[in-house]
């Protein structure tokens, strides 16, 4: 029999309903009515600020893996392959001589790359022990070590511990500067992530140990090896492997020829750091602190790292004879190596007294000789720390440095230095430039306003002569840079460099003739073939005579009683002007005397205000003890044609020599009274006319 559905148990009527009274649910029981269903999205929905804190983290994360990703293709094909970026394995040995025929630098041999197979396991045992500990099992970035450095520099107040893995050293001496940004720096952390996708471990610690900077001109584990010990790093003991890794921190300080005994002291650090890491035992540990440490006999050679900036431009000149010789290429340079030495540790030693309280982090100096041979470059505080060359490849605003080019360009048009011009409140357009004390002198000479750096006078000039004349009288003075052609550029607000600046004004002291900065006069092999020779020829004269005495008459001004006053030299003549760009971020010197040309630039790499820096301020006086060093041993000598010495009436004379006899009654009553411009009437503003009919400008009271 089929079953129909129903309980056997349970009593049914005949339609199959149950009939018994007892079968039913318990009185007791209560009744509950099903609830209604709900919908299933409306049960599981979470509050907003849930689903917020749960997704906008994730939504974040996935906008940087796309924006990482995007930086990695863009990587992939722009930059070159890293392993291509191999310092070559063989070359000529190329000497570098100053200009006495000493040797100031040899290259070649000494850049020699050593595979990582080739070095003892405790040379990169040591480098990995004291500089990135977790290198072989973090991605790039190690997050532990970041963390640990930002608190350690918190408990100091300062920047105690650095952070950067080997992988993030290796990106920024590959790809970057040495500009310290919180977008570079981020750069920095998304190229080491590339690179460790790029490259095995193997190949990062490679390149990083043939390239790093280990001091006294050493670029790599090899030449440092060569440069201190006298011998290969193959052949490196733990001892001296641990003494060369410990020079990564502060290569300038710990270097050897800088200090034996911190050298020796930093590496006996690196030694139990080794020890922590596992990488020797006890026993080998003591064994290295105890034994000898013996340096090369030849590491104190004159290829210091106050020649470097100077070396790398004359390389950099010089790259397309590196492979004219198999032996060797010798390259005779217009440098004075013992001026090049004192320039660079008057740089260093005035930025470590003054320049934390000034908050003045870098200064670069050139000095140039009548011909416009190079004398001098530097490039920064420390070539150790920054390789970057400030006085060749930055462009800053040079400020009122540049006002001798708006002034010339008034000059030739007509004016003299005695002309009188007005300071007083001007309007070019929206502009209003403003001179930096507030005041206004009302009537002076253009000597007075260029000497006391008066902005709306220089105004003034640029807008009567145009922006496009005064550009192209920039030009004519060897300025390359593009410069800007509104009413700004008379205060200098176009980005130029030193070096270009330096050689503009060169053509003040030398009568006129422009000749572009250069440091190679010859190139040779070792045997004697000439690859290069400069021809030693004077340029067609790019400004009169009777213009160039115009600007050395207020040049001289600027330094006898106007802003650049710290820079005068005793016994010397000295022209010259201050620059001070928009808030403090640069202040530059710019002069010359009868025999040389110098400049002094000095700022911050990434364009942070000092306080309150001022051109007539460090930047003069740092000019002022590089020239002082510079004419040791130099008798005063006379000034080029054209040019004006203490003869002051030459200004007068050299107009009239050159085809303009102007009837300037001022200017040549002021000539001929010499005494008196030095006396009580000195040209300051507040004009009176004298019977004479001599002009006499007086300073107002200041209240």
């Amino acid at each position: 029999m089929r079953y129909d559905g129903r309980d056997p148990r349970r009593p049914c009527d005949p339609e199959g309903r149950p009939h018994d009274p007892h079968w039913g649910p318990h009185p007791d029981w209560h009744h509950h009515p099903v609830p209604e269903p709900v919908a299933h999205a409306h049960a599981s929905r979470l509050p907003l600020r849930w689903r917020l804190l749960f997704l906008g983290p994730l939504a974040v994360l996935s906008v940087a893996a796309i924006v990482v990703g995007a930086l990695f293709m863009y990587y992939t094909v722009v930059s070159p392959d890293p392993l291509s970026m191999r310092p070559k394995a063989a070359g000529p040995v190329i000497r570098i001589m100053d200009r006495d025929g000493s040797p100031i630098a040899e290259r070649g041999a000494s850049r020699a790359y050593i595979p990582l197979d080739m070095l003892p396991p405790h040379a990169a045992d040591a480098v990995v022990a004291i500089e990135d500990r977790r290198f072989f099992t973090h991605p790039g970035i190690d997050l532990l070590g970041t963390l640990r450095a930002g608190i350690a520099n918190l408990r100091a107040g300062r920047l105690a511990q650095g952070g950067s893995t080997i992988t993030q050293q290796l990106a920024k001496n590959l790809f970057l500067t040495s500009e310290r940004t919180w977008s570079r720096k981020a750069e920095e952390l998304v190229l080491a992530l590339w690179l460790e996708l790029k490259l095995s471990k193997r190949d990062i610690l490679e390149l990083y140990l043939n390239r790093v900077y280990f001091g006294g001109g050493a670029h790599g584990i090899e030449a440092a090896s060569q440069r201190y010990f006298g011998k290969s790093a193959r052949n490196l003991a733990l001892g001296e492997a641990a003494v060369v890794a410990g020079l990564l921190k502060a290569p300038s300080r710990y270097a050897p020829s800088a200090s034996p005994v911190q050298a020796v002291a930093r590496g006996r650090v690196v030694i139990d750091k080794m020890r922590e890491a596992g990488f020797i035992n006890a026993e080998e540990a003591a064994a290295a602190r105890g034994a000898e440490i013996r340096f090369s006999p030849l590491m104190r050679v004159p290829d210091q790292a106050e020649m470097a900036y100077a070396v790398d431009f004359v390389l950099d000149a010089a790259a397309r004879f590196e492979d004219a010789d198999r032996d060797e290429i010798v390259i005779e340079t217009t440098l004075d190596a013992v001026l090049q030495r004192r320039a660079g540790e008057i740089v260093g030693r005035a930025l470590a007294e003054r320049g934390a309280a000034l908050d003045a982090g870098q200064a670069a100096v050139v000095v140039l000789g009548p011909d416009g041979g190079i004398r001098a470059l530097v490039g920064g505080r420390s070539y150790a720390e920054s390789q970057f060359n400030r006085a060749t490849r930055a462009h800053r605003q040079p400020g009122s440095a540049f006002k001798p080019v708006v002034y010339l360009t008034a000059v030739e048009r007509g004016a003299t230095p005695d002309t009188p011009v007005e300071d007083a409140p001007i309007t070019a357009g929206r502009w209003s430039p403003r001179n930096d004390n507030g005041r206004y002198l009302g009537a002076t000479t253009l000597r007075n306003a260029l000497a006391q750096s008066l902005n709306t006078v220089a105004v003034r000039l640029l807008l009567d002569a145009g922006a496009d004349k005064v550009a192209a009288t920039a030009r004519r003075l060897g300025m390359k840079s593009p410069l800007r052609t509104d009413a700004s550029l008379a205060l200098g607000t176009s980005e130029v460099s030193l070096l270009d600046l330096t050689g503009a004004y060169a053509a003040f002291a030398n009568g006129g003739y422009v000749n572009e900065p250069y440091a190679i006069r010859r190139v040779r092999t070792g045997s004697g073939k000439v690859l290069f020779q400069r021809i030693e020829a004077r340029s067609d004269v790019a400004i009169p005579q009777s213009s160039v005495a115009a600007m050395d008459d207020m040049l001289r001004a600027a330094v006898a009683t106007g802003t650049g006053r710290r820079a005068a030299i005793p016994g010397r003549t000295v022209a010259g002007k201050t620059g001070t760009s928009q808030d403090f971020r640069d202040a530059w010197f710019v002069g010359y005397t009868s025999d040389l040309t110098a400049s002094v630039w000095v700022g911050n790499d990434d364009g942070r205000t000092m306080n309150r820096v001022v051109g007539g301020a460090l930047p003069a006086e740092i000019w002022r003890e590089v020239m002082l060093a510079a004419h040791e041993r130099k008798a005063p000598s006379t000034p080029p044609a054209g040019t004006v010495g203490d003869d002051v009436p030459s200004v007068t004379a050299a107009i009239d020599r050159s085809g303009r006899r102007e009837e300037d009654l001022i200017a040549k009553v002021l000539a001929q009274e010499t005494a008196d411009r030095h006396g009580h009437a000195e040209a300051r503003g507040e004009t009176t006319v004298m019977p004479s009919g001599r002009i006499v400008v007086r300073p107002p009271e200041l209240r």
